[in-house]
């Protein structure tokens, strides 16, 4: 998987997390669980947390560019387009700063002593 994979769908995951409740009162939930001892709880999968993540910045990208082809065949609207289009960016420049962020920790890690 490549890095930028790795950051977007990390991206993706953090923004289903604050956009839908139902995610957010499993998480409560789960937190609750871990809160008590003795509990049994799953602990997320880190990997595809980040390929999920990744897949909802290319949704989003797909999406962008669908509108833009509407718009381009005299069907759609351009607030649309511009907002559509806005919001790819913003997700791709997440994508790339938590990218950024996680070399950076790799290579702190790395030059830690053994």
């Amino acid at each position: 998987m490549s890095t930028s994979a790795f950051a977007a769908n990390a991206y993706r995951l953090v923004q289903g997390l604050q956009a839908r409740p139902d995610v957010r009162a499993a998480a409560d939930a789960i937190t609750d669980a871990a809160a008590t001892p003795g509990s049994a709880v799953a602990q997320p999968d880190f990997a595809s947390m980040v390929r999920d993540a990744v897949q909802g910045v290319v949704e989003q990208g797909k999406s962008s560019e669908a509108k833009t082809a509407a718009f381009a065949n005299g069907k759609g609207n351009v607030i649309d387009v511009v907002t559509a289009v806005s919001e790819t960016e913003v997700a791709m420049e997440t994508m790339v700063a938590m990218r950024d962020k996680v070399i950076s920790a790799y290579e702190d890690i790395m030059k830690m002593p053994m």
